[in-house]
């Protein structure tokens, strides 16, 4: 009887040890993140959101459940992140998750705002394809964003903490796109505009507009002008700034064109402008060993194929300085670049953000470019040239004002609009601005996730070296253990051999 009763009193412990886990566990979300990068670690940027909302926040997701392990990986991993959202927010994070299984159910998803997308499901050694759903809806009061695509890992922190913080903003600030000078369109930009709306809101201002009212930005953008710029024009910059406007300049000092090989200097004015701030972006072209590629086509009897070389006039460019606007990034690859050099004085805080790598240099123009050149390290002399920096102080008239200038204007550009632009260039111009209107929030949250680390380049002597190591390393232990084993063996034979052996 006492058994009986001891082991109902271990039966009753242990099951108001599972309920009392399962009620902390609704209460308190705890994970362990063991990742380089803490990619499973919400940041401070959306730890801020949450604890500030001033209003409720409803999240429908909806991901169709019959879909291969790794889709429904991204539906626990969301989750998981939206039990966590309620936790820090308090409650004022809800969600729901919707299995779209018949067509009224995809009709109400597609209704929503979400649609399907084309999942590739390997069955029996064949593939095949299905309709899926795996995106949300965020409403906080009768506005609301969609999320058509749930992505894995940092990516769906990223998109759901700024489609929130998008909502959550009543007053936004407005960014101008300056047009007029053959500067690209917001077109080519959409990737960029794209992130910028989630904190401002974005427009093109044309500077030959007779009611041009610039008091009303909080920060102008002028990237790549083509043509001259009048004099008129630059004096209103000055008089934004005079004012405590804030303005990034990302331009062209040099062109290279393809077509002939050539690369020739660009001239508009801005450069001129910049010169009287202290700033020289020079006519000069940056190469870098560290580089993109471009495809050289060959020919081979009557085929013709397409082989890919680094082009040292593409900087990859992986050497940042510790600032808000570079935080997170690890690889910008730039076009046709030039370096950056101040000479102003102390009274304006001048601060390099982004270098060209141990091996770089610059070319005078004009030049010719040659394809096949086999580069040595002796082209690659002049190391850590300055390709982005920040000037603040008062740059014209007496207020504190801030500037972002980049050495190349070509980065943040799409070739056209069945193109992208690669996420960590737009990165680099959406934190800017960012920064200079003050406002970092999600700079840590934008730049979180998976980065490219590349390998460090060594030395052709280096590469050599170790090749005959591997090589040679396991057939030298071998050796050594057979000559090891031959000495052990003959030492017993010769202590069997002695007449004290037993």
């Amino acid at each position: 009887m006492k058994r009986k009763n001891r082991i109902t009193y271990q039966l009753l412990m242990i099951v108001g040890v599972i309920v009392l886990v399962n009620i902390l566990a609704d209460r308190f979300f705890l994970r362990l993140d063991l990742t380089h990068d803490k990619r499973y670690t919400l940041s401070s940027a959306t730890k801020n959101i949450l604890r500030n909302l001033k209003e409720p926040v409803t999240i429908s997701a909806y991901f169709t459940s019959d879909l291969p392990p790794q889709y429904i990986n991204v539906r626990r991993e969301f989750t998981d992140l939206l039990v966590e959202y309620g936790n820090i927010s308090r409650g004022m994070v809800v969600f729901e998750m919707n299995d779209p299984k018949d067509e009224e159910d995809e009709m109400a998803a597609m209704q929503a705002g979400v649609q399907p997308v084309i999942v590739n499901i390997r069955e029996r050694d064949q593939v095949k394809q299905q309709r899926a759903f795996m995106g949300a809806i965020v409403m906080m009061g009768k506005n609301k964003e969609i999320i058509p695509l749930i992505q894995p890992e940092a990516s769906m922190e990223y998109d759901l903490s700024s489609a929130i913080k998008k909502l959550s903003i009543t007053e936004k600030p407005l960014v101008g796109f300056i047009q007029g000078h053959g500067e690209p369109t917001l077109n080519v930009l959409q990737q960029v505009v794209a992130g910028l709306l989630v904190l401002n809101n974005v427009e093109e201002v044309n500077f030959y507009d007779s009611d041009l009212n610039l008091s009303k930005y909080s920060s102008l953008i002028m990237i790549g002008p083509s043509e001259t710029i009048p004099e008129e024009h630059l004096h209103k910059l000055d008089e934004y700034m005079a004012n405590g406007g804030n303005l990034l300049v990302a331009l062209n000092r040099v062109q290279g064109d393809f077509t002939t090989l050539q690369g020739t200097a660009v001239e508009t004015g801005i450069e001129t402008w910049l010169t009287e701030k202290g700033v020289i972006v020079e006519s000069r072209f940056i190469i870098d060993a560290n580089c993109g590629t471009v495809g050289l086509t060959q020919q081979a009897g009557f085929m013709q194929y397409t082989t890919q070389i680094r082009f040292p006039y593409l900087p990859l460019i992986n050497n940042f300085a510790d600032h808000p606007i570079t935080k997170g990034l690890s690889n910008v690859l730039l076009q046709f670049a030039s370096p950056i050099i101040y000479t102003g004085d102390t009274t304006l805080i001048f601060e390099p953000i982004a270098f060209t790598s141990e091996k770089s240099d610059a070319r005078n123009v004009p030049l010719y470019f040659d394809v096949q050149r086999q580069w040595r390290d002796a082209d690659f002399l002049n190391p850590n040239l300055v390709v982005a920096a920040t000037l603040q102080g008062a740059v014209a008239g007496s207020s504190n004002t801030r500037m972002v200038i980049f050495g190349d204007a070509d980065f943040p550009v799409a070739a056209d609009q069945r193109h992208s632009v690669q996420k960590e260039n737009v990165n680099l111009l959406v934190n800017a601005v960012d920064w200079l209107s003050d406002d970092t929030g999600l700079v840590e949250l934008r730049t979180k996730g998976a980065k490219a680390r590349p390998l460090d380049e060594i030395e052709d002597s280096t590469k050599l070296f170790l090749k005959l190591l591997n090589f040679l390393l396991p057939i030298l232990l071998i050796i050594g253990y057979g000559i090891f084993r031959m000495i052990r063996n003959r030492n017993i034979r010769m202590k069997r051999m002695e007449d004290v052996y037993v």
